[in-house]
């Protein structure tokens, strides 16, 4: 009964979308966000003898590095959330909206799926403790389910950026992302070339900040859906992509392979925004055709649904593989070919379904809690306090997501850092205290 209230529940909402909506953007960030939900899946790889271990497909067969150019679609949801967040946020100060109202706004939609996350994963973690669990189990299976909180980190840094990042962007255009991979080419020159410390850190900003950007670019119009720009963007993207991988000194993969050197993702670099640009200009070239078929109620239909609960998609993806490694591999029930072999691959496809289906029902569970409308903050300018409180409450938030992005796996009782798990709740505590002072 549940799913049929659901399903009508799309359907209303599909019915009802603003003509002015652009549903390719939406489209762009559901094939995202399921593109890399796969991908994760495809690249694990578990073995069982008695003790549970995982690995890396991407160490164990090198021959799928390339196809990392389809997986790795990241760019994208940065360029879709680059598009939305200019258009949402010019929309809120045409109706008198301020800043710091629209920074609660905008950031409640992520913090609440992520709170209910870290408030499921903290206390199974000190249950599995205190039933006799191994510690390192533990710590591996933490620390896989809460690998998608990087992502969160720099989405987050660049929503609270947006307002000042969007007056630049109003002031000099497209010079603002070519002034930004400048910068990440600067730094992966110090990096790897000079061998300077941490400068190259900062390609963690400058990096989402310049494929953000594009999407403000593309939503003022100042990077147009014409064949003319969409087409070349492409060929020049992967040509530059092709030179800084197949001849010039960075990886092919475009996701982290463990043991390598250099990686293409950590901290992002000038290949990965080839990737982007490439990816830019088939977004671009796809916009009409793509806003043509979503006038169809169906594949429109399908979009909201995703996109309703995009981000419990998106963060509870891999604790759906701990529970699926665990049901198929710790009972023996799942074979253990050799990675890459005609074999594992037949068997991606029972282990996916398997996952599809783990990932729905937790999707069912904590959905509502992402669909769930928070305060809508009020017109008018907030008071400082307001002010204080916010930036408060995402220095908090942001503070402890990139701590438990950098601790290693094993870290405190839960497996996670008590000092990060601290700072998060309390960030997320005044945000949302601050959400409701400003309805």
């Amino acid at each position: 009964m549940r799913a049929i209230f659901v399903l009508r529940e799309m359907r209303r909402l599909a019915e009802q979308t603003p003509a002015h909506r652009d549903r390719h953007v939406d489209l762009l960030r559901a094939i995202a966000i399921l593109t890399v939900v796969v991908g994760h899946w495809l690249l694990i790889h578990v073995t069982y003898d008695g003790t549970l271990r995982g690995e890396s497909v991407l160490a164990l067969a090198p021959w799928t590095r390339p196809y990392t150019w389809l997986f790795q679609i990241m760019p994208v949801f940065f360029l879709v959330g680059g598009f939305a967040n200019a258009a949402s946020l010019t929309s809120h100060r045409e109706q008198n909206g301020s800043t710091t109202g629209w920074i609660l706004h905008r950031t409640d939609r992520l913090v609440r799926p992520t709170t209910a996350l870290l408030a499921v994963l903290v206390p199974a973690a000190l249950l599995a403790r205190a039933l006799g669990v191994d510690p390192g189990l533990i710590g591996t299976a933490v620390w896989l389910a809460t690998v998608p909180l990087w992502f969160l980190t720099a989405y987050l840094a660049v929503i609270v950026l947006t307002p000042p990042m969007l007056a630049l962007h109003h002031r000099y255009g497209v010079a603002v992302p070519i002034v930004l991979t400048v910068l990440v080419g600067l730094g992966d020159a110090a990096r790897l070339g000079a061998r300077i410390p941490y400068v190259g850190e900062g390609n963690y900003l400058f990096a989402w900040l310049a494929v953000h950007q594009l999407g403000f670019a593309w939503q003022d119009g100042r990077l147009p859906d014409r064949r003319s720009t969409a087409l070349p963007l492409t060929l020049a993207g992967l040509l530059a992509l092709v030179l800084l991988t197949v001849v010039g000194p960075y990886p092919v993969s475009m996701v982290g392979v463990p043991g390598q050197e250099i990686q293409n993702t950590a901290p992002p670099t000038l290949a990965l925004l080839a990737l982007a640009a490439a990816q830019t200009g088939l977004a671009l070239l796809l916009h009409a055709p793509a806003r043509r078929w979503l006038r169809r109620p169906a594949p429109w239909t399908a979009v909201v649904t995703v996109n309703s609960a995009i981000m419990t998609l998106f963060l509870w993806h891999l604790t759906a593989a701990v529970l699926g490694v665990l049901a198929l591999h710790a009972t023996g029930l799942m074979p253990q070919p050799p990675p890459g072999s005609p074999a594992w691959l037949a068997l991606r496809i029972p282990w996916i379904l398997v996952l599809a289906v783990i990932l729905t029902v937790l999707v069912a569970v904590f959905g509502p809690i992402e669909r769930r409308r928070g305060p809508h903050p009020g017109p008018g300018a907030p008071g400082l306090l307001l002010h204080l409180l916010t930036l408060t409450g995402v220095a908090g938030v942001l503070a402890g997501l990139l701590g438990i992005a950098l601790a290693e796996r094993g870290q405190g009782p839960t497996g996670l850092p008590t000092l990060a798990l601290t700072a998060y709740f309390a960030g997320a505590a005044v945000l949302r205290f601050a959400r409701r002072r400003h309805h």
